[in-house]
């Protein structure tokens, strides 16, 4: 068997791996006005690509003048995952091109594969499990992983995870071993922070062209695209 290229591969959720058709925001939405009564749009402008879960919450909390408490920002994500169940049944939720191949090779191939991605433990678990994809991905505590407990900047999900990495391998893993595959210029600037190279796959709302100039090293339309299947598999 080829030896893979990359000790560790790191994949983002929303917009890499699948496409929940708007269930996150219309559940988070739910759960703030459950606790901070009606939001009358004061979210309409709010981005939520690549940032995590709890500085979503924070950024939420500012523009609706309010303090950011960590036993509130627990109890909005708490209801936001309770939302998230009934969400993800509406329409619109897809797994993105190529994914499903993609994941089958990696795993018949004995790649160490693991999530980084700003969401919740929880949140991420039922988006995946939508598609049948949470059966590709550990969970629990000896997992690899980076959620969004593991730091509000998206720089401490991906060191997490390396890190894990390299528990799970008993050795350090370089920077430059692992790759990160993600959808935003969050991902890339995040794991730039920490060293590690990315494929950005433009199945959100980045095209090739803005991940490009973001500085991601690789970049393709899908993970479907031979360029994108090169990288991740030499």
């Amino acid at each position: 068997m080829t030896k893979l290229p990359w000790a560790v591969y790191l994949f983002d959720v929303d917009g890499t791996l699948v496409n929940a058709g708007g269930a996150g925001r219309r559940a988070f939405e739910r759960a703030v006005g459950d606790r901070c009564g009606p939001l009358d749009g004061a979210l309409a402008g709010l981005r939520l690509d690549g940032m995590t879960d709890r500085l979503i919450v924070r950024e939420t909390l500012r523009l609706l003048g309010r303090p950011f408490e960590e036993a509130l920002c627990d109890a909005l994500l708490a209801r936001y995952v309770e939302h998230l169940h009934g969400e993800l049944d509406g329409p619109g939720y897809a797994v993105l091109p190529g994914v499903v191949e993609v994941l089958e090779a990696l795993r018949a191939r004995g790649a160490l594969v693991a999530l980084c991605t700003g969401n919740v433990v929880e949140g991420a678990r039922l988006k995946l499990a939508r598609g049948r994809l949470d059966r590709y991905f550990e969970w629990g505590a000896s997992a690899v992983y980076g959620f969004a407990h593991d730091g509000e900047e998206r720089l401490h999900v991906v060191a997490a995870a390396l890190r894990r990495a390299g528990e799970r391998l008993g050795r350090p893993v370089a920077p430059s071993e692992a790759l990160v595959i993600g959808d935003t210029p969050r991902d890339v600037v995040a794991a730039h922070a920490v060293g590690i190279p990315v494929l950005g796959v433009a199945t959100g709302r980045y095209g090739v062209e803005e991940l490009r100039r973001a500085g991601a090293e690789h970049v393709a339309p899908s993970l479907e695209d031979p360029a994108a299947r090169g990288v991740l598999f030499g």
